[in-house]
């Protein structure tokens, strides 16, 4: 009866050992999924120095490779409390992007940019006014920026209003802004927002009716781009993939 009372206490000993040893595996388990993936690309803070280098080109194709890397799920590593740190007394931003309000597309992602990386104006429908031409030439003339993208984007609330020439409150207004893309797409099919074909052309056409019109009302920008100081392109983001699809020379 002891020897049996003996084996027992040991059985239920080695049942405990065996099933602590399980949990810290399994506790080791959930730390390893739990830790992020630490590869890839690592980037600080932009200084002065490294903007003065930079050339219109070269933030074209650094927007290029960081879409890449957003469609591709291959981001870059970012200590962001270092660079709220490193940013707080100075910026010095590659580029400003103006882009339509819609939630599904995040700027800075789109373009794997982080903090102290680019200015982002939005306003629906991506149309220019005084105060985003004044935040251009802010971004650009004051502090430095290389590159003015203008980024509309596919299935557009505001461009399919403006092309069903919706009537409600202060959309009203702004939808005249967007109204002239509209009229300068030649298109013989139907011209009703049900129609992808006609909304993604006017779409197109509105990216470059903002960038004639950038270059239409601020004479400060357009000597920019003349002596090659800057860049004013256009773009148009895809919600089925993320791609955007840059227009230059527009």
């Amino acid at each position: 009866m002891i020897k049996f009372m003996k084996f027992s206490v040991l059985l239920i000993i080695s049942l405990i050992i065996i099933s602590c040893g399980n949990n810290q595996v399994n506790n080791t388990e959930e730390k390893i999924e739990a830790t992020p993936n630490s590869k890839g690309l690592v980037e600080t803070v932009l200084t002065k120095d490294e903007q003065d280098a930079l050339t219109p080109d070269k933030v074209i194709q650094a927007l290029k490779e960081g879409n890449t890397r957003f469609v591709s799920n291959d981001l870059t590593s970012r200590d962001h409390s270092a660079q709220i740190r490193k940013s707080t007394l100075a910026q010095y931003p590659k580029a400003i992007v103006l882009s339509c309000v819609d939630s599904r597309v995040p700027v800075e992602d789109v373009f794997d940019r982080g903090i102290g990386d680019l200015f982002v104006a939005r306003v629906a429908g991506n149309f220019v006014n005084e105060d985003i031409l004044g935040s251009m030439e802010f971004a650009c003339k004051v502090s430095g920026s290389k590159l003015i993208l203008v980024m509309g984007h596919e299935h557009c609330g505001a461009v399919k209003a403006a092309i069903d020439d919706v009537k409600l409150g202060n959309i009203t207004p702004m939808l005249t802004k967007i109204k002239p893309a509209v009229d300068q797409v030649e298109y013989s099919g139907e011209r009703n927002s049900k129609n992808q074909e006609f909304v993604h052309k006017v779409s197109e056409s509105n990216v470059k009716n903002t960038i004639d019109q950038i270059r239409l009302k601020s004479p400060i920008l357009k000597e920019m781009e003349e002596k090659g100081e800057i860049k004013i392109v256009g773009g148009l983001y895809d919600m089925d993939n993320g791609v955007v699809s840059l227009m230059e020379g527009k």
